[in-house]
């Protein structure tokens, strides 16, 4: 062992019991008993455990789909119940998240949370999932999670002092100060005790001492978008086609390195709520679109990093057994290793001449003199032109040959014989291509070794077959693999010559990561570094391909012509864009409109725009303000929404209700279509109510209905704000027949469109007389609500006043106009609040 003792950080692990399931709902489907940690796992799924597993360049785009995480959850008994700790490993990223926090009875936190890790595993107590006792947590958990792999352990595991314990041992030093952070989170700690005992099981081997980054996570830094909005919104999943990339992930994701993929994931899922943080990212990048030489010298670095923190992960831990696997897979990393290390210069070079303070605090901490104390050392040992290639032979010879000579002897001996082998067989497939007169030439992959392979037709061929000692033949189109007896007897050769040679490079590199082992910490800062620019440069890369503005924020939700950006990547022409305003004073806009008319639409690309402006990227508008969000909560309307159904109904008061339980005043609220699902008068019973309720808070809310009767509250509340999208009335070319053009524009005014089924039964072919009733009956109803509902004078004036009240202490607040400006601003205000109040009033207030 390279980093000490192994027992060091781990006690026998023989006595650790667990039961796993896949895709539980219920511990009648456990698939095993409860079995010792120390004997064989046989387990209803298929896992392939880090180590041996080599860091590879993989697509950024396709990085995050792979669960890799781990986690453990535990709750609070009796009076703690609802105080919840998780504790979450990334099996290729060796970095432990620490949370604790006090949920409702729906556990929406939790649920969002592990909704955003996407775990391969969820580790809970068996206590949590007794047969016939199962507490509510872990009901939820597993109906929410159906094809992730629960396992439990005895409660004894989930051991807060344990948990220290590990954190001490296992903790880096830059990240010590996390001791202070969860010494009395006792949940969180106990989650950890049991994770890293079962993650080091499940790995078979441990974590090296002070090896670990660990980071407590508290949810007030962040915005919280439960798993609901992140599907309605189609944040990171299209929702028709999972493999599609019509999401916002896909709009802003151009990163190029796997680590730059996983922080725009996880951004989008939880952006950030601290304004200043936002506007540092902001200015980088500003200063990337203002200055091409930045932007692609570090596109063309960041590009040829690989998975940093996959790297790191399998540094930093110890195999239990040193197999060959283990072997090639420590050789692979230190190659990579090297690789990435030789690219700290030339990032440093690229951020040189930058001048925003983020960009600057990479750059100075990039000197630091670690990365240059571990390549030295690397280099010391490891040949100069060793280095990160694509191919597996390629990369094999460059296994082959890392150390350099005159090192050890045997292991020179070892690779002069490894080339005669390999010149050998090079030199047998030449004679038999000569002998049979075909053009054989030497191909290698990984899982045959060395074989033949020709371009040729059939018909070329003797009898239109190969010569008889050819076997494991294929072939496809014209393409014929195939290899020897003899042959494959000096493959064997080849891999008993290999085997030799990387169990004596093994033994040289183990060595030499013993040496560079306490200086490998400057790595997570390199990672962190790599994986923000890579994310910013994609920022800075989406504005480039469309005229996005960068975001303000004050206490007004206000963008003008903004538009879907979505849709502008699905749509053959730009979306028709809109203006939004929504202020402390008119913090309730209710949309109305008929179907089709774009109000689902524009709905979302008002939470869309505020996602993007707080993870620092810029927004498709000319111009935007937002009031910081700490929750996006939306209750969309689907196309089956429409039917009257148990089902349906159900579901909208499940979501209202969770948006109610909630919802506070720094809240942006998105309601389409709620009430859909039973009859009218209870849809407009319980809409009303919601925005009642609703209205009691500071929240921006956006509420999209087809009951018009709702229009009418902005009678009551000064606070309402009634907008509509326009359309226009066509005639066929006939004069008969009418049909509706959609406009897709806002304006304000609740919409001169009442009767929308009405329209459409008159292109339909229903009876002339029923559809003449049928508009008497309505219109004989419309004017008894309107006549219940109509304003007074004196409501009239209140609203006035309320809004014109509202319209100057937000000018005060944020107005930027010079004197004479603000003087025609002013005029105009007051013009329009003389146009607002009842005749009879106006002269009283000027």
């Amino acid at each position: 062992s390279y980093f000490g003792d192994k027992s060091s950080c781990v006690e026998n692990t023989s006595t650790l019991n667990f039961t796993s399931s896949s895709s539980v709902r219920g511990l009648n489907s456990t698939c095993v008993g409860k079995t010792p940690l120390s004997s064989s796992r046989s387990v209803c799924r298929n896992r392939t455990p880090l180590m041996g597993y080599s860091v590879t360049s993989s697509s950024a785009v396709s990085a995050h789909t792979a669960a890799s995480v781990v986690v453990a959850v535990v709750e609070g008994r009796g009076l703690a119940r609802g105080e919840v700790g998780m504790a979450s490993i990334d099996l290729k990223n060796p970095e432990v998240i620490l949370s604790q926090f006090a949920d409702n009875t729906t556990y929406a936190k939790v649920i969002t949370k592990l909704k955003i890790l996407t775990p391969l595993e969820i580790i809970m107590s068996n206590t949590a999932c007794d047969v016939g006792n199962a507490t509510k947590l872990f009901s939820l958990i597993t109906e929410h999670f159906k094809n992730v792999t629960f396992t439990t352990v005895q409660r004894k595991y989930f051991n807060e002092t344990k948990g220290l314990e590990y954190i001490e041992q296992l903790c880096a030093s830059e990240f010590s100060t996390v001791f202070m952070e969860v010494q009395s989170k006792y949940y969180c700690l106990a989650a950890a005790a049991a994770l890293l005992k079962y993650v080091e099981f499940i790995q078979n081997s441990v974590y090296a001492p002070k090896s670990l980054k660990v980071r407590f996570q508290g949810s007030e830094k962040t915005a919280m978008i439960d798993s609901s909005s992140a599907q309605n919104l189609e944040l990171v999943i299209n929702n028709r086609d999972s493999r599609n990339g019509h999401t916002l992930f896909g709009v802003l994701n151009y990163t190029k390195t796997p680590g730059g993929s996983r922080r725009l994931r996880s951004n989008i899922l939880e952006p950030l709520v601290d304004a200043e943080t936002i506007n540092t990212r902001l200015d980088c990048v500003q200063e990337l679109l203002q200055d091409e030489e930045l932007f692609f010298g570090l596109q063309a670095v960041i590009s040829k990093f690989l998975d940093t923190e996959q790297l790191l992960s399998v540094l930093v831990q110890i195999p239990k057994q040193d197999t060959v696997k283990n072997a090639e897979s420590k050789i692979t990393n230190l190659i990579y290793l090297k690789h990435t290390l030789e690219l700290v210069e030339p990032l440093k070079a690229a951020l040189r001449s930058c001048s925003t303070p983020l960009l600057k605090a990479y750059y100075n901490s990039l000197e630091d003199t670690r990365f240059g104390i571990i390549l030295e050392k690397i280099t010391t040992v490891i040949n100069d032109n060793t280095r990160y290639t694509k191919g597996c032979l390629s990369m094999r010879t460059q296994k082959c040959y890392a150390v350099k000579p005159n090192i050890n002897e045997f292991l020179d001996i070892a690779r002069r014989t490894y080339t005669e082998i390999v010149d050998d067989i090079a030199g047998m497939i030449a004679q038999l291509a000569e002998k049979y007169n075909l053009p054989m030439k030497t191909s290698f992959s990984s899982a045959r070794g060395f074989f033949i392979q020709m371009n040729v037709d059939c018909s070329a061929l003797p009898n239109g077959q190969l010569p008889s000692e050819f076997t494991k033949i294929t072939k496809m189109k014209n393409t014929y693999s195939f290899t020897s007896a003899d042959l494959i007897k000096m493959n064997e050769r080849c891999q008993e010559s290999l085997r030799e040679i990387y169990h004596m490079t093994y033994l040289i590199v183990c060595k030499l990561l013993n040496e560079i082992y306490e200086h490998i910490h400057c790595l997570y800062k390199l990672s962190d570094i790599v994986s923000m620019l890579d994310m910013l440069l994609s920022f800075a890369h989406a504005c480039t391909l469309s005229d996005y503005v960068r975001p303000e924020f004050t206490d007004t939700l206000a963008i003008k012509q903004g538009w879907h950006p979505i849709l502008e990547k699905i749509a053959l022409e730009k979306p028709v864009s809109n203006n939004t305003y929504l202020t402390g004073g008119n913090n309730f806009v209710i949309i109305t409109g008929p179907n089709m008319s774009g109000k689902s639409t524009y709905l979302k690309q008002i939470a869309l725009c505020q996602i993007m402006a707080q993870i620092g990227s810029y927004v498709p508008a000319e111009y935007c303000s937002f009031r910081i969000a700490e929750q996006i909560f939306t209750r969309i309307g689907m196309d089956d929404d429409i039917e009257t159904n148990a089902s349906t109904f159900m579901k909208e008061m499940k979501e209202i209700t969770y948006i109610i339980q909630n919802a506070n005043d720094k809240s942006l609220i998105i309601i389409d279509e709620l009430g859909r699902g039973t009859s009218a008068e209870e849809g407009i019973g319980i809409c009303y109510a919601a925005c009642e309720y609703l209205l009691n808070l500071k929240a921006f809310t956006l509420f999209a209905t087809h009951f018009l009767e709702l229009c009418h509250i902005d009678a009551l509340y000064p606070n309402v704000e009634n907008y509509h999208f326009e359309v226009q009335h066509v005639r066929s070319s006939t004069g008969n027949k009418e049909k509706i053009a959609y406009t897709y524009t806002l304006s304000k005014g609740y919409t001169e469109e009442k009767y929308y089924g009405l329209k459409a039964a008159e292109v339909s072919s229903l009876p002339s007389s029923v559809i003449v009733d049928a508009k008497e009956i309505t219109n004989h109803i419309a004017k008894q609500i309107l006549h219940r509902q109509k304003s007074t004078p004196e409501m009239m004036k209140q609203r006035a006043v309320y809004h014109l009240a509202m319209r100057l202490v937000q000018t005060a607040r944020n107005s930027r106009l010079d004197p004479d400006s603000l003087r025609i601003y002013l005029k105009g205000l007051k013009k329009k609040y003389e146009a607002s109040c009842p005749a009879p009033q106006q002269n009283d207030e000027q």
